[in-house]
């Protein structure tokens, strides 16, 4: 079934599931079938019945974002069919208005049981608002930059000291898949303050984000290589996978070393580094939140200054 059927066939299973009382008292209930008729969902709607039969058989194939909004409303859709709607209709989904920096307890669970593995959290913006013990042992301690340096897109794209380096090739699939992921953020976060500021800024200061912008190029994450030059145990190449989280846009980072090679040895030797910064750290911030472990993860808010 084409994308078009599947928009089709959804909207007739919403429309039958709606009590036509929805709509008003119809004319005749006699040997009516069960849900919302054409017409009723075009008084709904302010749609034509006309074009609303043409949708679901599939013959009218771009409607508008106006157009399936007033459906989602009429339909009475939750959220994750409201967002199945937009898709099915190749429309970006409803926007919210503000990237979200929220960690589920799930996600927080799982930093913790990943003691062998570099992670790190990031937001829709790829600021970095998360991470456990070996990661800042591995590729140097967040919590001691400013918050706008937390944030691996500025962090990259201005030159920051950092121990991580690419080949050319390497180098061109990290920064074409952030630019795309800052481009989808803007479509999902339209009216986000700091996300418009952080973009402006980068295209200012940064020649070469500036110009992947205008390129419009796309980019996906896939599972990289790196090396990270560690001032105590020397260099290391490791694997780097990026997984995003449904429904709130996060990215974890993980950077893992196939075992038995030296690189996993070098692994098991952070940890020890990692239990001193995160020592250092319950010595410094306040209690970790009820229920967390102080040494799960750590975790910085950003401000608004990034």
């Amino acid at each position: 079934m084409t994308r078009h059927g599947e928009l089709g066939t959804a909207l007739h299973r919403w429309r039958d599931r709606i009590a036509p009382a929805e709509a008003g008292p119809p004319a005749d209930e006699s040997g009516r079938a069960a849900g919302l008729s054409l017409t009723e969902l075009a008084q709904l709607t302010g749609l034509s019945a006309d074009y609303l039969g043409r949708l679901e058989e599939g013959r009218a194939t771009s409607p508008s974002v106006q157009v399936l909004t007033s459906l989602a409303r009429a339909l009475r859709l939750s959220d994750d069919e409201r967002r199945h709607l937009f898709l099915l209709a190749g429309q970006s989904p409803p926007a919210v208005g503000r990237v979200a920096e929220h960690v589920p307890p799930s996600v927080r669970r799982l930093l913790g049981r990943l003691a062998g593995t570099p992670v790190g959290v990031h937001d829709a913006s790829w600021n970095l608002i998360t991470w456990n013990p070996l990661w800042a042992a591995l590729v140097g301690d967040p919590a001691e930059l400013p918050p706008r340096g937390r944030n691996a897109a500025w962090h990259h794209f201005t030159g920051q000291p950092s121990r991580i380096t690419y080949t050319p090739e390497q180098e061109a699939r990290f920064e074409a898949a952030l630019v795309a992921d800052l481009r989808t953020a803007t479509v999902h976060y339209p009216t986000d303050v700091r996300l418009r500021f952080l973009i402006g800024e980068l295209r200012r200061v940064s020649h070469r984000f500036g110009g992947l912008w205008n390129s419009r190029i796309a980019g996906s994450h896939d599972t990289g290589v790196r090396t990270v030059h560690h001032p105590d145990i020397g260099p290391l190449t490791v694997d780097c996978d990026t997984f995003t989280v449904p429904g709130c846009d996060l990215r974890i980072v993980a950077h893992s070393a196939a075992p038995g090679t030296e690189a996993a040895e070098r692994l098991r030797l952070l940890d020890v580094l990692g239990a001193e910064i995160t020592a250092r750290a319950a010595e410094q911030a306040p209690a970790a939140e009820a229920g967390e472990p102080a040494s799960a993860v750590g975790h910085r808010p950003l401000t608004a200054d990034h």
